[in-house]
């Protein structure tokens, strides 16, 4: 048991594991954040893994020669898009299948938050989502269940994907060794959660109020 809480704490918490991987495991640690960002993106049962501080990670290991920026952004990207894919597919293929009110990962709340925000912002979710936590693994998703023409959805995709590991990463690489942040870098990637969600808080509070300021016809 304690063999298992220590590998899901290890995966949970990769971003602040990186050292300690690329110090054990050398160039298979590309492959492990492969994996994380692919599960991350790709399954819709995994999506309490890390994804931006992750990647803000990746960018400030890179930046002090301890991963290759190329080699490491080509990889993620490739892993976002693949992820993308997959869960357009599963969506595609099974739908709501296996959802309910009740469950801890197949929550029905999921797809009807992702759903309000399609509603909302179209096909352009697809990039918008890759900065939203939770929203991000359930885009691909809707829009494979609502039947989105795949050649639309693989352009957003890729588009998203090359906007997210790039930002993310490059932020990373220019601020992650700063000393202050090097010594809270828990409140760093509470900052960048935070941050990842002001788009939904600003939509939801723009159509909160600016529905109470129109006037009944």
């Amino acid at each position: 048991m304690e063999f298992i809480q220590a590998v899901l704490d290890f995966f949970l918490h990769f971003d602040a594991h990186l050292a300690q991987a690329i110090q054990q495991y050398g160039a298979l640690t590309y492959l492990i954040l492969f994996v994380i960002i692919f599960c991350e993106t790709g399954l819709v049962v995994t999506p309490f893994l890390p994804g931006d501080s992750l990647l803000f990670a990746v960018g400030s290991f890179a930046a002090l020669g301890l991963l290759n920026p190329f080699l490491a952004f080509f990889l993620l990207v490739a892993a976002a898009i693949l992820g993308d894919a997959v869960n357009y597919g599963t969506g595609r293929i099974f739908g709501m299948k296996g959802f309910s009110d009740t469950g801890r990962f197949l929550n029905t709340r999921y797809i009807d938050k992702t759903t309000e925000f399609y509603a909302k912002h179209g096909a352009k979710t697809l990039v918008l989502a890759r900065f939203l936590p939770i929203v991000r693994t359930f885009a691909p998703f809707v829009a494979g269940m609502g039947g989105m023409a795949y050649g639309r959805f693989t352009s957003y995709n890729i588009s998203g994907a090359v906007l997210w590991v790039f930002s993310c990463m490059l932020a990373g690489y220019l601020f992650g060794n700063i000393p202050v942040i090097q010594d809270n870098f828990s409140l760093v990637v509470l900052g960048i959660i935070v941050v990842s969600l002001l788009p939904t808080l600003f939509a939801v509070a723009r159509s909160r109020f600016g529905n109470k300021g129109k006037n009944p016809a």
